[in-house]
């Protein structure tokens, strides 16, 4: 009996392992923190959380959630990365205690047909259970960071920056770019330029190169 139990755990153990790390596509070498197992779950999670027929006509499958969480993790604190990975392999996983619809719900959420999906993101949405609607809550908030970061996103809301050449003033000389170090400050005294004069940008003004549109 004992041989018995200690199979029976170990393939308990070995169907655990090929769950959680194997069949997933692997990444391109750039990829420097997600693993390939976060990569489909959050392009299968961001296509569920913003369909084609969204009232945004940008597909969540157009936007490349991995890679802007990647970046992400690159300047995120380590304890909040480990907090949003466990998110991910929770999410990724919990089909095992909350089935998804139809057919073989139990697999694995990125695994799961594109209606599966969004029904499951439903379930934790409309929840009667406040820790599985703050456990929603907490994903689509990374999603949304993902999905708004899009150029294709921000050309449609008309909030994607536009090409205009900005001033160096004394204060650029001090402070680095957003989201850099103190010691990546961009400019020096030979960079300072005259300030605005203050015209308004008119509304046809070019989108910034890095926001234009591009071939898929």
């Amino acid at each position: 009996m004992e041989l018995l139990a200690l199979a029976m755990l170990a393939a308990l153990v070995a169907l655990a392992v090929r769950r959680a790390h194997f069949g997933y596509p692997p990444l391109p070498p750039d990829y420097a923190r997600i693993a390939p197992r976060e990569a489909a779950f959050l392009r299968a999670a961001v296509d569920a959380a913003f369909p084609s027929r969204g009232a945004i006509p940008v597909a969540g499958s157009e936007v490349d959630a991995p890679r802007y969480v990647d970046r992400w993790f690159e300047v995120l604190h380590a304890g909040k990365r480990f907090q949003i990975r466990l998110l991910f392999a929770f999410f990724e996983h919990a089909t095992l205690i909350f089935w998804a619809p139809g057919p073989r719900g139990w697999r694995r959420f990125s695994a799961l047909s594109l209606a599966q999906r969004i029904e499951v993101l439903h379930g934790w949405y409309a929840s009667r259970v406040f820790a599985r609607r703050l456990v929603f809550t907490a994903l689509r908030s990374v999603l949304g960071l993902a999905y708004l970061d899009h150029p294709a996103t921000l050309r449609f809301l008309r909030v994607a920056p536009y090409d205009f050449p900005t001033p160096v003033l004394d204060v650029d000389l001090v402070y680095p770019p957003i989201g850099k170090g103190l010691d990546e400050v961009a400019h020096g005294p030979e960079d300072l330029t005259a300030p605005s004069d203050g015209t308004p940008l008119a509304l046809d003004t070019p989108v910034h190169p890095d926001y234009l549109e591009r071939p898929l």
